[in-house]
C-alpha cells in the first residue's frame, strides 16, 4: 500500500504540480487552510475543481480564528510599535507547518509536502533546510522558524526545480495553469498597501517627519505607512532625496536621512531560532539575509546577553527592525530571527 501523504494546496500551479508529483508514489490527500480572507470562498472553489481534476480528496480546516490572532494581530502591534513585520516568517512555523501539520497528524498522516522552493534533507543527525536549486525563486528565508519537529515531518518536491520546469511540467500533466502574477507575500492585504489595511484597525496618530537631528521638515498621517529606506511619498524637498532612516512610534515621529544615512555594518537579533534545534558555536561566519529579496552578505555573528550581534564585513543598507535576519552555511538554513535594531 502507498504511504499516506498530504499536499496543502491554495489551486495555484505549485501545490498543484506538488500533488501531481507526488501522486505516482503515494496517496495523496490535499488540505486547505481556511483563513477567513475575504476571497477565500472563491478560493475553496478552484482548489476543490484542482482536487476533482487530479482525483484527490481534499479537507478544509478551519484556522480563521487562530490565524486572526497570531498573524494579523502580531501585523497591527509591530507597525504600530513602529517595525516593519513578517507575518510570513510568523505564519509558518505557527499555522501551516503549525495548526495545519498537526491536523494532519491528527489524521495518522506522518508526512506533509508543500509547493515551497526549499530542499530538505533527513540525515542521522537530524533535518537540514537548504536553499532551493533555483535561487531567484527560493523560499527558505520565510522558513527560518521552522523545528526539527516539524522538518522532519516535511517534504518540497519542487526544490530541485526552476518555475519554468513546474510550468511545463504542468502542461505535460495537462494541467489549466499558466504564468502570471506572482502571489503576494502577505495574503490578507489583497492588493492593496499596509497602510491602506492599518487605516482601518490601528491607531492613525499624525505627527512629524524629521531629520536625524530633530529639524521638523514635513507631517504624516501615521508612521505604519513607513519604512526604513522607503523615498516615495514623504512630500520632503530638497536638493538630494530623503529617505526613512528611523520610526519613533512613542514620540509620533518619522525620521528621515539622506542616502548615506542608510548604510549600517551592525545589527541586533532577538527570539533567534536555530533549526538544528541548539546554537552553533559562536562567533561563527555566515552570509546573512535582512531581507527575502536582499542578497546575502558574509557577517561574523557573537553572542551578546540574550541578542545576537550581526557585524557585516560590508555595510548592507535599510537595516530594518521587524524584519528577520536569515543565517546561511552555504545553502543550509541555520537559523534565524527577529531584527531588533542597529547596533
Amino acid at each position: 500500500m502507498a504511504e499516506k501523504i498530504a499536499v496543502a494546496m491554495s489551486g495555484g500551479v505549485d501545490s498543484t504540480v506538488c500533488a501531481a508529483l507526488l501522486m505516482k508514489n503515494h496517496e495523496v490527500r490535499g488540505f486547505f487552510m481556511n483563513l477567513g480572507l475575504p476571497d477565500q470562498m472563491e478560493q475553496i472553489a478552484r482548489v476543490g475543481m484542482v482536487a476533482e481534476r487530479l482525483g484527490i480528496s481534499l479537507e478544509i480546516v478551519d484556522l480563521a480564528e487562530v490565524f486572526a490572532r497570531e498573524i494579523i494581530d502580531y501585523f497591527c502591534r509591530s507597525y504600530a510599535a513602529g517595525t516593519t513585520p513578517n507575518p510570513c516568517v510568523i505564519c509558518n512555523p505557527r499555522i501551516k507547518f503549525g495548526r495545519l501539520l498537526d491536523a494532519v497528524r491528527t489524521r495518522g498522516i506522518n508526512k506533509m509536502a508543500t509547493g515551497h522552493y526549499v530542499r530538505v534533507t533527513h540525515e542521522q543527525n537530524g533535518s537540514h533546510l537548504l536553499r532551493g536549486l533555483d535561487h531567484k525563486k527560493d523560499q527558505s528565508y520565510f522558513l527560518c522558524g521552522l523545528s526539527q519537529e516539524q522538518l522532519q515531518h516535511l517534504v518540497f518536491p519542487l526544490g530541485g526545480l526552476t518555475k519554468d520546469e513546474v510550468y511545463r511540467l504542468a502542461a505535460g500533466l495537462g494541467l489549466d495553469h499558466r504564468p502570471g502574477a506572482e502571489s503576494q507575500d502577505v495574503c490578507f492585504l489583497k492588493n492593496q498597501g499596509p497602510g491602506d489595511f492599518l487605516k482601518r484597525r490601528t491607531d492613525c496618530a499624525k505627527g512629524d517627519i524629521v531629520t536625524q537631528n530633530g529639524k521638523k521638515v514635513g507631517s504624516h498621517e501615521g508612521v505604519f505607512h513607513y519604512t526604513i529606506g522607503q523615498r516615495r511619498g514623504l512630500g520632503v524637498c530638497d536638493r538630494t532625496p530623503f529617505y526613512v532612516t528611523g520610526l519613533d512610534a512613542a514620540n509620533k515621529q518619522v525620521i528621515v536621512g539622506k542616502e548615506e544615512d542608510l548604510w549600517h555594518n551592525e545589527l541586533l537579533v532577538r527570539a533567534v531560532n536555530w533549526l538544528a534545534g541548539a546554537a552553533p558555536q559562536l562567533p561563527a561566519r555566515f552570509e546573512v539575509k535582512i531581507r527575502y529579496r536582499h542578497q546575502a552578505a558574509v557577517a561574523d555573528i557573537y553572542e551578546e546577553g540574550k541578542l545576537l550581534r550581526v557585524v557585516f564585513v560590508q555595510a548592507q543598507r535599510a537595516i530594518t527592525p521587524g524584519q528577520f535576519a536569515v543565517f546561511y552555511d552555504n545553502d543550509e538554513v541555520i537559523g534565524g530571527g527577529e531584527i531588533a535594531g542597529r547596533a
